[in-house]
């Protein structure tokens, strides 16, 4: 399940709920060799995280293979299809032949009685008009005209008897109830087929509203040079899910200036007829700047869990209270976290395990002068009531005024011992996170190792 993908199942998702319908699912797995079972959980799983979930239960398109069938021999008896006998060898020809003369295929058998015997196989065409237009009023591309001439009698039925995807799709949509069909740009030609079938069978056909694609910010169509592109990837890099709705939300549709907003607002304002023609760019830096601002709102239980599921696919080893250390350690970082990535490596400093061994650079800041008031500033801490950020920077603040030169004369040395050769936060937040235990044991741990 692409980006692209995800982002027509969002637009769906919230036009249904802005107009009050119904959001539905269908898994059009008629080519059977690429709708593996793998391929099929993947779209079930990006849907469930993305948080959209479909107002019935799923169809499976290859289930209807029979209804298909049924329409198929329906607009035979209605004229509006008919049998091709062409064989393999002469559709070739006709092939090359239409292609030599920029026209779609025509099958002889279009207006030919069956063969003597008739016992030879088939396929099931549609009998597209030969002149006039065919008009799709597109709700995103406004109205696109096709001239029927340039339309081909395209397959319904195969000579085995499978469906095709086109008549299945139209099958499946009139007889799901489907209203609106609102998916990727690459299908518009398809709606003019679809058109056709449509008024072969007599039925009313849904609204289109045909999605530009997504380009990577240098104008060119979106491809792995371009980072991720399944929506598990993102997953995986550490982007919320609320965070990729806002985002992806902003991918071709706007609502003024308004860059972030809730679920509950995209459903307000949310019209596919605002969306714009032009193709939509994927933008890193503001995707970033979004997701920082869903982490910062996100519940530090729930961000503990998902730094958990990080720490453990890098096999790092956990102390034995490491719940505990996030629990203090994330809401005191969590600010400079772009990705919850970002946010596993800004707490690995509270999850180093005991004895410190420092490198050979912070321990050259271990001077005896440094050592010295390191053991008066333990000694201070030691008698430290409270252990949160705000009295600790007050603590060291005095510490460092009685002591004279301020922060400068100990302040690096003990960045060093508190962040263990890791990323930490301020002095201060630094020792909130570890506790007073772990932070008077690292400062005894750094000292022991100087003579």
């Amino acid at each position: 399940m692409h980006i692209g993908t995800a982002r027509t199942a969002l637009f769906n998702w919230l036009y249904a709920r802005h107009t009050g319908g119904k959001f539905l699912l269908r898994i059009e797995d008629t080519d059977r060799d690429r709708s593996t079972p793998e391929a099929v959980e993947a779209i079930f799983e990006g849907m469930r995280w993305l948080g959209l979930e479909s107002d019935a239960e799923p169809v499976f398109q290859a289930q209807g293979a029979e209804r298909h069938r049924e329409v198929a021999l329906e607009m035979l008896a209605r004229g509006s299809a008919y049998r091709c006998y062409m064989t393999v060898e002469e559709l070739t020809g006709e092939r090359e032949r239409a292609r030599a003369e920029g026209r779609p295929i025509r099958s002889p058998w279009r207006d030919r009685a069956a063969p003597a015997g008739a016992n030879q196989p088939f396929v099931i065409r549609l009998r597209a008009p030969l002149d006039g237009e065919t008009v799709v009023d597109d709700m995103v591309k406004g109205r696109v005209v096709f001239r029927n001439r340039e339309l081909d009698d395209l397959i319904l039925l195969r000579a085995d008897g499978s469906p095709t995807y086109n008549l299945a799709v139209v099958a499946d949509d009139h007889d799901m109830g489907v209203t609106h069909v609102i998916r990727g740009d690459d299908h518009l030609n398809n709606a003019a087929r679809q058109t056709l079938i449509y008024q072969g069978m007599g039925w009313e056909r849904p609204r289109f509203a045909h999605l530009p694609l997504i380009h990577g910010l240098d104008g060119a169509k979106l491809s792995k040079r371009h980072g991720a592109q399944a929506v598990s990837e993102f997953a995986d890099m550490g982007y919320l899910p609320e965070a990729m709705r806002n985002y992806l939300t902003r991918l071709g549709w706007g609502h003024g200036d308004d860059e972030i907003f809730s679920d509950a607002q995209a459903i307000a304002w949310f019209d596919i007829a605002d969306v714009v023609a032009a193709p939509a760019r994927l933008d890193w830096p503001k995707l970033n700047h979004i997701n920082h601002h869903y982490i910062q709102l996100a519940d530090d239980g729930r961000l503990a869990g998902l730094v958990f599921e990080v720490l453990r696919s890098r096999d790092i080893h956990l102390p034995h209270d490491f719940a505990q250390r996030l629990a203090r350690t994330i809401p005191l970082v969590k600010d400079g976290a772009k990705t919850i990535l970002e946010l596993a490596d800004l707490v690995l400093f509270a999850l180093k395990p005991r004895p410190i061994q420092l490198e050979q650079q912070p321990l050259s800041l271990l001077t005896e002068d440094v050592r010295d008031r390191l053991g008066r500033l333990s000694n201070v801490l030691d008698q430290a009531t409270v252990w949160q950020p705000a009295p600790l920077a007050e603590t060291l603040k005095a510490f460092g005024e009685a002591e004279g030169g301020g922060f400068g004369r100990f302040g690096p040395a003990l960045r060093a011992i508190l962040a263990a050769g890791a990323v930490a936060p301020d002095l201060a937040s630094a020792l909130a996170a570890l506790g007073k235990e772990e932070s008077l044991g690292r400062i005894d741990d750094a000292l022991s190792q100087v003579q």
